[in-house]
């Protein structure tokens, strides 16, 4: 039976997408089947994750829509492959903007994605769902159809307001929607250990959410960055980098956790 984890955080520029596809890519180096689905209809993780959004036959708006299944809709990149991190994608592009309206007036629509997603279940370990920033129709399908929620974010005191935020939402969503829903993880993302306010937001998240902060650190890294103008995740763009080879060792915590649950 497959982990289902959204990565979500309301503030953007956060990280999502970088976390998402690089724990995907180091997930699959470690030996785990992952799906990485990507629920933002800017199609950043499709791109970073080597696939083409323009020339998809069909997409997650699709799988919404119930006009495929999980199983026609997904693909691989062969730049993954022969990068050896492969896993599958169920893509997303500007079509998936329009899902928000066509889902307005549809039956059990908040829990489409976690329907379309029980067919394939067994196929898994894991299932990483790249949020958008918004709490739209979207990431409600997100939410109601995962086991958990990996937040990341950066160590900087506006990064404190809107975890408040995730946390009641999620919180919301929990008591109403999806009873199997709780936060995870808090993953601190591009750090930079040189600046002391990095340094103390670090200390209070440790102090406040305790065993919730996982202990992989990634660190603010260029190669990182670079990536998804080369449509690879850094692991697989330069695996001998620090944030590729946090990354990988964040997957190990991962596989470790989720032992636990």
């Amino acid at each position: 039976m497959a982990k289902i984890f959204c990565v979500a955080n309301q503030k953007g520029g956060v990280g999502k997408t970088t976390t998402t596809v690089n724990l995907a890519a180091g997930l699959a180096k470690v030996g785990q089947r992952v799906l990485m689905i990507d629920l933002d209809p800017q199609g950043n993780a499709t791109m970073g994750s080597g696939v083409d959004k323009r020339k998809l036959e069909y997409t997650v708006y699709d799988v919404l829509l119930e006009s495929a299944s999980v199983a026609e809709a997904r693909v691989q990149s062969q730049k993954l492959i022969d990068g050896g991190c492969s896993y599958d994608i169920l893509g997303a592009n500007r079509e998936l903007a329009g899902a928000e309206v066509e889902l307005v007036d549809v039956e059990r629509r908040e829990k489409r994605l976690k329907l379309a997603l029980a067919e394939v279940d067994s196929e898994y370990d894991f299932v990483l769902i790249d949020c958008p920033p918004s709490l739209s129709m979207l990431t409600l399908n997100g939410l109601c159809g995962a086991h958990g929620v990996i937040v990341p974010m950066q160590c900087e005191y506006f990064a404190l307001e809107g975890l408040t935020d995730l946390v009641n939402t999620i919180k919301q969503v929990h008591a109403n929607l999806n009873k199997d829903l709780q936060i995870i993880g808090l993953l601190r993302v591009m750090f930079d250990p040189r600046i002391t306010l990095q340094q103390q937001v670090s200390e209070q998240l440790k102090e406040h959410f305790a065993d919730k902060v996982f202990n992989t650190v990634i660190p603010r890294n260029v190669r990182l960055a670079e990536a998804p103008s080369y449509g690879v995740p850094g692991v697989v763009f330069d695996p001998s980098s620090k944030g590729a080879q946090a990354f990988v060792t964040f997957a190990e915590e991962m596989v470790d956790r989720i032992k636990n649950m």
